[in-house]
């Protein structure tokens, strides 16, 4: 089974598909073989384009091919679970979040552009980064305990001393306590996916063909 897509993740993750490739890129090789599977260089060099395009700069090779590698795993086991894909107006809410990230629709289409980068492209990216994270939400979400004093701890050591450094009143505690408690949450999230992916990848078979200090 191939993957893409978060931690991706805490940023999660970004995900992957295979996707076309520039005129001046007509040989693709293999960038890693895990378990029965391979990773080519160009879903690598697909995901940096990505990178390239939401972020505005990309990891190395070296990097994106590790997290190919994570991706791969999450998919495999949401797929062994036969977790369920997003539906079609989940993935245009979020190719609707990606394109409302830029100045304006324009910017965003010469960006598009610049990368190499079609809207099918796009869409095949969000799609697999949304089912890696939904994966990893489901699994992981309900052992994320919040509760009250770590709301108030994480309001008075980070919202507050935040809003004061930039010379603004912070928001009241009660304003804040639900963007706070989802942002607990998804920190709890990210740390249980780390520890997860660390100990899944020792059971893993890999054989990298990237070289570290690859571009």
């Amino acid at each position: 089974m191939r993957r893409a897509g978060m931690l991706v993740f805490a940023g999660m993750l970004a995900a992957v598909a295979a996707l076309r490739l520039p005129a001046q890129e007509v040989i693709d090789r293999i960038a890693a073989r895990i378990e029965n599977d391979i990773i080519l260089l160009s879903e690598v060099r697909a995901l940096g384009r990505y990178q390239q395009l939401v972020d505005g700069k990309s990891e190395s090779d070296a990097q994106i091919l590790d997290r190919l590698i994570d991706q791969w795993i999450v998919r495999n086991e949401a797929e062994t679970a036969q977790f369920p894909h997003p539906s079609d107006a989940d993935i245009a809410a979020g190719m609707e979040r990606v394109e409302k990230s830029f100045t304006s629709p324009q910017e965003y289409e010469t960006r598009k552009k610049q990368t190499g980068l079609s809207a099918a492209d796009v869409r095949n990216m969000v799609a697999a980064q949304l089912y890696l994270s939904n994966y990893l939400d489901s699994r992981f979400r309900p052992s994320a305990q919040i509760d009250s004093k770590d709301v108030e701890d994480f309001y008075q050591k980070a919202v507050v001393p935040r809003a004061e450094a930039r010379g603004q009143a912070p928001p009241s505690l009660d304003a804040a306590r639900d963007y706070i408690h989802e942002a607990l949450v998804q920190r709890g999230i990210n740390e249980q996916a780390d520890r997860w992916l660390n100990e899944s990848r020792s059971r893993v078979k890999v054989n990298k063909f990237v070289d570290q200090g690859t571009k």
